[in-house]
């Protein structure tokens, strides 16, 4: 029988190796895009071929638990920054930040996914119920502190955000944070 702290320790290992392998695969998505070899991911993660298809037996699997991963730190940064920073304004734009990055990887994750609709629609509903709070709890922190105006659906900012990240990587020209900082701005309880 084995002994219970092995077992511990080997289970450890395998959460540590998929850690690394879904971080692996987000720089390397975001690099190369979702088509990029497997090779690639394995290789920037530090481990062989077998242990990616071990935690992820195809393509759809790891991309869906990028996705997924990416989401998590996404949703639990937004209390974290809240009560770490200075304001609830500075906590929202780090979020923000932090949305904007996921979304450059996310569009990519959603194109790769269509064509698998029934897994798209589920991933897409956990986006909107994991992220749509955080971005509530943020606009309303930095509304109830005088430092935004009232009135901003969290939807309609997070739809706005996306809809000025979209485009983006095929345009070197163009930096959609500057025009969600102008956004930002826009919305602040001292603009005109």
């Amino acid at each position: 029988m084995p002994e219970a702290g092995g077992e511990r320790r080997a289970r450890a290992d395998v959460v540590r190796n998929q850690q690394k392998l879904l971080a692996a695969a987000a720089e390397v998505f975001v690099e190369s895009g979702v088509d990029a070899p497997i090779r690639a991911v394995a290789a920037r993660a530090g481990v062989g071929l077998g242990t990616v298809y071990r935690h992820f037996p195809t393509r759809a699997d790891l991309v869906s638990a990028v996705f997924q991963h990416q989401l998590e730190e996404c949703a639990e940064a937004g209390p974290r920054l809240l009560a770490e920073s200075a304001s609830p304004v500075e906590a929202l734009r780090r979020w923000i930040d932090l949305f904007v990055d996921f979304l450059v990887t996310k569009h990519g994750l959603a194109d790769a996914l269509r064509s698998d609709s029934g897994r798209f629609a589920t991933l897409h509903r956990q986006f909107l119920d994991r992220l749509l709070p955080v971005a509530a709890e943020l606009l309303e922190a930095a509304v109830a502190a005088g430092e935004l105006r009232s009135g901003t659906e969290p939807y309609e900012l997070m739809r706005g955000i996306g809809n000025l990240c979209i485009g983006g990587d095929a345009d070197p020209g163009y930096n959609p944070r500057n025009l969600i900082n102008l956004v930002l701005r826009g919305l602040s309880s001292n603009a005109p």
